[in-house]
């Protein structure tokens, strides 16, 4: 299908997502991810009138920004290893995966300006999964607070996949009092205002729950390459 239909079926979703929810539509900002698909699919995303594009490698990412350059505002949303971040993060809008000071502590080296960091936290506790552990990102990101180019935007999880649904809801619940706990905690770099959480087959949940940024890829733009 086209990702103009794609898009179509996904908002409405969305907007009943926000209904049920009392949320408003503007409130959720939606990811196409890009990482298996051709340029050309990306570029009929934004044709589309999607903004924000997610690519999990730099790889990826830097090949369709050759391209697309400026016109998309990018996220990387995979594991980023910290020999890696020179390349891409003059070129990115959101960084999804901070999960260690090593990591926080290049970005502070390579960056000219503050870049958006979302922590990434392991709610679900699987071991297959990045991400810090619940009980230690308020003390993560209290240490982050001399890397002026470091900011916390918000926070990131990947939940199970699975299809128990108050198990999803669980893990969307557990980062949202995450969220709440820090935003009280009134820290300058830490604002912590975006939820990435959602993907194709758990968005309206996440919605439901809380989410500000959706991660969306085989359901908008499938899996072409």
């Amino acid at each position: 299908m086209k990702v103009v239909d794609n898009l179509k079926n996904i908002e409405e979703k969305i907007n009943k997502a926000c209904e049920i929810s009392g949320r408003d539509r503007d409130e959720i900002k939606l990811i196409a991810v890009t990482k298996y698909v051709s340029i050309e699919r990306a570029k009929e995303a934004l044709e589309a009138g999607i903004c924000d594009l997610g690519e999990n490698r730099d790889e990826g990412l830097l090949n369709k920004y050759e391209v697309l350059k400026d016109e998309p505002n990018w996220h990387y949303i995979g594991s980023m290893q910290t020999r890696k971040v020179k390349n891409v993060i003059d070129k990115i809008s959101y960084i999804h995966s901070l999960d260690r000071i090593s990591l926080a502590e290049e970005i502070q080296k390579r960056a000219n300006e503050p870049i958006n960091c979302l922590v990434q936290v392991n709610v679900s506790g699987e071991e297959s999964k990045h991400g810090i552990d619940p009980e230690e990102a308020l003390d993560f990101i209290n240490g982050l607070s001399t890397l002026d180019k470091v900011n916390v935007a918000g926070l990131m999880t990947m939940a199970p996949l699975t299809d128990d649904e108050q198990l999803l809801r669980r893990c969307f619940r557990k980062l949202k009092g995450l969220q709440v706990e820090i935003q009280k905690a009134g820290l300058r770099h830490a604002p912590c205002t975006e939820l990435s959480m959602g993907m194709s087959n758990d968005f309206t949940i996440a919605i439901e729950e809380g989410a500000t940024m959706i991660r969306i890829g085989t359901a908008l733009v499938g899996e072409e390459l």
